[in-house]
């Protein structure tokens, strides 16, 4: 199974996409509404109108990659506080279905060692 890549950061356009779109058509939004250069190594995420239908388009090394998931029954939500930018976690739980009114990230700390020096 092909999955989506390591990539920079990862990007969502909100409002509905015309899903005819496919490398250049998606390649001008990302230049046009992100102010970006698709060449730049992030993931660039893209929902229909119906959201039964999601694109993300990227650049690999040496041309760009388009990855499009259909849904036979239901639709793709987002959280409420889902922004334009997404971590890979609040990507996969779109791609997955997982319905979640809040969402909360246990905080995470880093312990530094103290030296005297």
């Amino acid at each position: 199974m092909m999955g989506l890549p390591t990539v920079g950061r990862i990007w969502l356009r909100r409002t509905p996409t015309d899903m005819r779109k496919s490398f250049d058509g998606l390649s001008a939004l990302v230049r046009g509404e992100f102010g970006q250069e698709p060449t730049c190594g992030d993931l660039f995420v893209f929902l229909g109108r119906r959201r039964d239908l999601i694109k993300a388009i990227y650049w690999d090394r040496d041309g760009y990659v388009v990855w499009a998931k259909r849904l036979e029954r239901g639709r793709f939500a987002l959280a409420p506080g889902d922004g334009a930018e997404l971590d890979r976690a609040a990507l996969a739980l779109v791609l997955e279905g997982v319905k979640a009114r809040i969402l909360f990230r246990s905080p995470r700390y880093i312990l530094h060692n103290k030296t005297n020096g």
